[in-house]
């Protein structure tokens, strides 16, 4: 169904807003760009004011919303080639907007000035060298490759051919030197010429006020921009600028959608978080198809793990975005064959908090970030970002850190080939027995992934399978540092078992624990028990 060719059609039956879903995706854009968050979204509102001012109808500016939102999402489908060849990928892409490449030859001026930064000199001379064949190619397609994926994107959400045409120009310019078709003057849609204007000028502002913006406008004005349209924003710049950093942008965004709003069924809700897994995945050739290979194994396992209908659906989404934060680290990290330095590793560590905080915008979708912000969290307390540890790990947040391990060890890491299914499971199962996975919850998602998984009887008073080892442990009498070092996990989360069983179960000693186990049968012999023995 394709919406904004002339009419948009809403929905009733929707979750979410379409604008919702496309700010958060900005704020990943931003990510990917090399700039801090909201810029898109401020960019957004500035076209939107001076589609106003110009006279655009309702309709173009409904065109110039969307278009405004989508016109740089593509900016990270080649972030492994051009962390191959420029070091930090977002230090390149982040001065792009500061520089007015006005041809071939300043085109490749600015490639040359980013290529190797940060390495040697020996390193940038031999990058240098390689960069005249292939590297060139890779340079020189890459605007183009940036606007076909926000095209191919915007086509996946439904949307019509008039934003599409204003994607397809983001990188038009009025001198005719621009990509991909080289269309120069009025045959650059005026969308596309005001998008292409309010990206540039939100920066300048950002970084001097209105003067700055005004200033970079005129420099360009007859070149990368249209001199008519450059004069409309001279003199209304003070007004366009206005309340941008009073209000929250979110709001503002939101609320400036024009139109009709569109709305997402439950049906195009799925299929549109889908379309932001494939694009997150582009973000590295070693994860393509991660996020939909988590989310179908978290959905799948945690029907198996108790959960009802409605969680188990949100799980599966929250599988689609949880990588969503991917998109603020660099492919000079993720693409690294060697070991990672420990600030590097830091990066690492905070994509998950990148995640939570992006979909925290959106009431709808904040409840899939809660999820996410798990996804690489462990029962004792050594995952990240925030070192959750026990019960704060949310049975949601359970499965899909079991899927996630799981799909991330079947694929290949730049540091190493992908396992094989049987040394994935031998994996978590390894994970389970240290304290670190939970044991049903792995158990479900290697049961989604078609492994032979033995039946595991109903515990009493939801205990979970560790917390029946630890309960064991208890009613022989051992202390929590002897149950610590026969199941191989910290004193502190031996004790957090003790205090959490105690609680199900409803007593406050051994002998009352001891009493409930004995009752309950739980006192058989386990292979986990004799296995740590």
């Amino acid at each position: 169904m394709h919406r904004l060719a002339g009419v948009i059609e809403p929905s009733t039956r929707s979750p979410i807003r379409l604008a919702e879903l496309l700010a958060v995706l900005s704020l990943g854009t931003d990510l990917g760009m090399g700039q801090p968050m909201e810029h898109v979204m401020r960019e957004c509102l500035i076209a939107l004011r001076l589609a106003e001012r110009v006279g655009l109808s309702e309709t173009e500016r409904a065109v110039a919303y969307y278009v405004a939102l989508l016109a740089w999402v593509g900016c990270h489908v080649d972030s492994y080639e051009q962390a191959k060849w420029f070091g930090d990928e977002f230090a390149l892409k982040g001065d792009f907007r500061l520089t007015n490449i006005t041809g071939t030859a300043s085109g490749m001026a600015y490639m040359m000035r980013h290529l190797g930064a940060g390495k040697p000199l020996a390193e940038r001379v031999r990058l240098g060298v390689a960069f005249l064949g292939e590297g060139r190619r890779n340079a020189e397609d890459m605007l183009e490759n940036h606007w076909l994926a926000a095209d191919g994107f915007a086509s996946q959400l439904g949307l019509g051919g008039d934003v599409r045409h204003g994607i397809q120009q983001t990188f038009e310019r009025w001198d005719g030197k621009g990509v991909p078709h080289g269309a120069r003057g009025e045959e650059i849609s005026m969308v596309a010429r005001i998008v292409n204007l309010a990206d540039v000028v939100e920066v300048y502002h950002r970084a001097g006020g209105v003067e700055a913006a005004v200033a970079v406008a005129r420099e360009r004005a007859g070149i990368q921009f249209d001199p008519a349209l450059v004069d409309t924003f001279c003199a209304e710049a003070p007004m366009l600028f206005s309340d941008l950093e009073a209000a929250t942008t979110w709001e503002a965004v939101i609320g400036a959608e024009p139109a009709l709003q569109i709305s997402l069924s439950e049906e195009e809700f799925d299929s549109a978080l889908e379309a932001m897994a494939d694009f997150t995945d582009l973000k590295s050739p070693y994860t393509m198809g991660h996020s939909r290979a988590v989310a179908d194994l978290a959905g799948g396992a945690a029907r198996t793990y108790g959960l009802p209908d409605a969680e188990a659906t949100s799980v599966r989404r929250a599988g689609l975005v949880h990588d969503l934060g991917r998109l603020g680290v660099s492919n000079a990290i993720w693409d690294k064959r060697g070991e990672l330095t420990p600030a590097e590793q830091e990066r690492v560590r905070l994509h998950p908090y990148l995640s939570e905080r992006m979909l925290a915008s959106s009431s709808a979708l904040a409840p899939l970030g809660a999820i996410c912000i798990q996804h690489h969290e462990r029962l004792d307390g050594s995952g990240y970002p925030r070192g959750l540890s026990g019960d704060a790990l949310t049975p949601a947040g359970r499965v899909l850190a079991a899927a996630d391990a799981y799909a991330a060890r079947r694929e290949p890491r730049p540091h190493r080939p992908e396992r094989s299914e049987e040394e994935a499971a031998a994996d978590l199962r390894n994970l389970v027995r240290t304290g670190r996975l939970d044991g049903d919850a792995v158990d479900a998602v290697l049961r989604a992934a078609g492994h032979r998984v033995g039946r595991r009887r109903d515990r009493p008073a939801g205990l979970t399978s560790r917390e029946v080892d630890v309960l064991r442990l208890v009613a022989l009498g051992l202390s929590t540092r002897e149950i610590a070092e026969r199941l191989v996990i910290s004193p502190k989360t031996a004790g957090n078992h003790v205090e959490h069983i105690y609680a199900k179960i409803g007593v406050s000693n051994r002998a009352r624990a001891s009493l409930f186990a004995a009752k309950h049968g739980l006192m058989a012999a386990d292979p986990v028990i004799d296995e740590a023995r």
